[in-house]
């Protein structure tokens, strides 16, 4: 009974943990993919709550937001020059990359994101990049993950934003992500990381539904639920629209 007591009474006594949470929201949670559709803006806002003062001896606080597509199987193949034409020679598969994959940060990645927690939460772009087993398909399997990486950071599909969070007193953040044209429809995640000298304090995660909309919703459908319905109704169209365009051309000649 005392020891009991002495343990509760010095557990009491023990000064309360800062404890930091994200609050957290998003200027819009659709995206409606229409015939004149050039892409999109997202505003990701927020704030860190706080039970008790920020610790000033834990070092900076961070915030790393990530956006990220559907994500799904890849096949990667490289080709050679032989004998003067090209062709393809070895080729890999990456289980999962995503379609779209934006990393806007308050500093640079290495400084403010350790090793561990990187592989802990998959953060950034080596990491969200599922290639489990390519080893056994290619000599340098590193090379073609780099490859991927480098050709849609030039397509503008992925995206590293180093800096660009605004984060003020360490309480209030934004980040701004522009959605490109080509998005793929699905639902796209949307994760938010507080850290302190590289280890996560907290995370919260949100879901933006990006989808097809009027005429375009209606031949996506139609396209995937009846294939052979859609390529009949293309092939009419085709036809009409010769038929059409040479009835015109011969009322201008007569």
């Amino acid at each position: 009974m005392i020891r009991a007591l002495a343990l509760a009474f010095g557990l009491a006594a023990l000064p309360a943990l800062a404890s930091e949470e994200i609050v957290s929201g998003l200027s819009q949670n659709r995206v409606a993919i229409t015939a004149n559709f050039d892409g999109s803006e997202i505003l990701i806002y927020g704030a860190v709550k706080r039970d008790s003062p920020a610790p000033e001896d834990k070092g900076r606080m961070e915030v790393i937001v990530t956006v990220e597509g559907p994500a799904t199987p890849l096949v990667i193949r490289r080709k050679e020059k032989i004998a003067g034409i090209w062709l393809n020679r070895d080729a890999v598969t990456i289980d999962k990359a995503p379609s779209f994959y934006a990393v806007a940060t308050t500093g640079p990645l290495e400084e403010i994101l350790s090793g561990t927690e990187d592989l802990r939460h998959s953060i950034t772009l080596p990491q969200v990049i599922r290639a489990v087993g390519i080893s056994a398909e290619a000599s340098d399997p590193q090379d073609f993950v780099e490859s991927l990486q480098r050709i849609r950071l030039a397509e503008d599909r992925y995206r590293v934003a180093e800096g660009s969070v605004q984060f003020l007193e360490e309480t209030l953040f934004r980040a701004d992500v522009v959605l490109p044209a080509n998005l793929t429809e699905g639902n796209y995640n949307v994760r938010i990381f507080l850290t302190r000298n590289g280890v996560v304090v907290d995370n919260s995660a949100a879901i933006i539904g990006v989808r097809k909309t009027g005429l375009e919703r209606f031949l996506f459908r139609m396209a995937h639920d009846q294939p052979a319905l859609y390529g009949a109704a293309a092939l009419l169209l085709a036809a009409f629209a010769g038929w059409l365009a040479s009835f015109v051309f011969r009322f201008i000649r007569s």
